[in-house]
């Protein structure tokens, strides 16, 4: 069995970029949901029911060479990768990066501007003094100098800051959920590569009993069988071989679809070191929806991300009340015609002598409290961010409900595909004994008047070398939608997904088929 970090906590800086240090504090949990992975053929811990004796061996996979270029890749190194390269995990990366500069420019609102320039002005013709007198005259100055400029709300200082930092947060979970997300999109990518290999093996194998069959009946033609039964396992060889070149299709497919996701060289065939036959356990199935639905709802990052948007709305809501009660903040340099420049180097005269220059230094400092649109506008403004609030508050809600439907869709599927497993294993076994015997009775066994009759009839042996194909496909569709199943319940339960990238590795033993029942 390889244990895995029983991780149940989200810390949100977890989710800053790059990934974490590989050790991960141990937390305790329910034993319901404790993950392990189980490598089939593995020694079980004491206490547990030791699998069945082995005795029969699965069809051996034919290795990728014979196909493409080959990729070999374990389940740790693939799910190691899924936090290193992904686009969708670096694009929420930059989103969190985009949310913390936004953070830091709502801390720095107060603070003002500083320009430095060069003003000069030059008049001729009429003027009005301040004294109301006209007159003319021809003057210039020259300034060269700097000064602040700041124009800010109090409240906008103030809340600003409170929703940055509450987005920061929510894009911190979305790092989470984007990490999350794409350790469980590789799971399934893999295993979806791990079913085709067995497909390609299992058809391999039903392949190679066809064309035996074939030989067979082509010996025991026309004399103890109609001719027409050769061509009946001639056509069932034919579409045996039509299955492993499907076979070989959806290898190939599913590992295109895993190297896109891992970002690797495309063009190569991935072949996994483990059996096809692995399976996987992270929670036990036997754990109870209602045991499970809390601990989603506790520890889903996307939750996180929701309530983090509803602080932020509020922040917002918080902000737009207080506005016409607090001023907005105005400093300005004066010492120039036009504002911008406070203190500086000035000298002027009539025409164009310029002299007398001297440092000057003014500003203007102003309050102004703000009703806008007759206070209509601040009511509307109100209105629009409680709106925002409220909507924000729903998105919650619909969240916390698809959570809860994903961990019992997924606890269903953790159920029945374990049920169908055993089944399809006991089916396996089965279709094998079928397929041998019929293969050795084709030889007569019995007279009946001068004729000798066969053991078992060449259409019984077609059929059975058929059931054994649909057999080995039931089986590694049960393997393979198992799981999936376990990483989807696992990635329900918010379960970050650094602690899969972080497990130690094994190797796999190969899945034996438990023996029929005799007959």
């Amino acid at each position: 069995m390889l244990v895995l970090p029983a991780c149940t906590t989200f810390d949100p800086a977890d989710a800053l970029l790059p990934p974490p240090a590989r050790s991960v504090a141990l937390v305790s949990v329910p034993n319901s949901v404790a993950p392990a992975v189980v490598l089939v053929g593995h020694t079980e811990p004491a206490g547990t029911e030791p699998p069945p004796a082995p005795a029969a061996t699965l069809p051996a996979v034919p290795p990728a060479a014979n196909q493409g270029t080959p990729l070999p890749i374990t389940l740790p190194t693939a799910l190691s990768l899924a936090s290193a390269s992904p686009l969708d995990i670096q694009i929420a990366g930059q989103r969190l990066r985009a949310a913390s500069a936004a953070l830091d420019r709502a801390k720095v609102l107060w603070l003002p501007n500083v320009g430095l320039g060069i003003d000069y002005f030059r008049h001729d013709g009429q003027i009005q003094d301040v004294g109301g007198f006209v007159f003319s005259t021809n003057k210039t100055s020259f300034f060269v100098g700097g000064g602040p400029t700041a124009v800010f709300s109090l409240g906008d200082a103030l809340y600003a800051p409170l929703a940055a930092r509450q987005v920061v947060r929510s894009r911190q979970a979305d790092v989470q959920t984007a990490r999350n997300d794409t350790a469980l999109a590789v799971a399934e990518a893999y295993f979806t590569v791990q079913q085709a290999r067995g497909e390609v093996a299992g058809s391999i194998d039903a392949l190679r009993r066809a064309d035996e069959l074939v030989k067979l009946t082509q010996k025991v033609a026309p004399d103890l069988v109609p001719t027409v039964e050769v061509n009946r396992a001639r056509a069932e060889a034919a579409r045996r071989r039509q299955a492993v070149e499907v076979a070989y299709e959806r290898w190939q497919v599913a590992s295109a679809d895993l190297t896109r996701l891992l970002r690797l060289q495309p063009g190569t065939l991935v072949e996994p070191a483990e059996e096809p036959s692995l399976t996987v356990e992270l929670i036990d199935p036997g754990a109870a929806p209602d045991d499970l639905i809390p601990i989603a709802l506790t520890h889903r990052p996307e939750l996180a991300s929701d309530q983090a948007v509803i602080q932020a709305t509020l922040a917002r809501v918080r902000q737009e009340k207080v506005r016409p009660f607090v001023p907005t903040v105005a400093l300005r340099g004066a010492g120039a015609q036009v504002a911008g420049l406070a203190g500086g180097y000035f000298g002027g005269g009539f025409n164009d002598d310029i002299g007398k220059f001297g440092g000057r230094f003014s500003f203007e400092l102003q309050a102004i409290w703000e009703v806008q649109n007759l206070g209509f506008g601040n009511r509307a403004t109100v209105r629009e961010r409680a709106a925002e609030q409220r909507q924000a508050l729903l998105q919650l809600l619909r969240t916390q409900d698809r959570v809860t439907a994903e961990v019992v869709q997924a606890h269903a599927r953790v159920r029945r595909s374990a049920n169908r497993l055993k089944e399809a294993t006991a089916g396996v076994a089965d279709a094998v004994e079928t397929a041998e015997k019929n293969l050795r009775g084709l030889v007569p066994g019995k007279r009946v008047g001068d004729q000798l009759t066969l053991v078992f009839r060449p259409q019984e042996a077609v059929a059975a070398v058929a059931a054994l194909d649909q057999a080995y496909r039931d089986y590694y569709a049960a393997v393979g939608d198992q799981n999936r199943a376990q990483f989807q319940l696992y990635r329900a339960l918010g379960h970050p997904a650094q602690c899969l990238m972080n497990a130690p590795t094994a190797a796999a033993a190969p899945a034996p088929v438990p023996a029929a029942d005799p007959k």
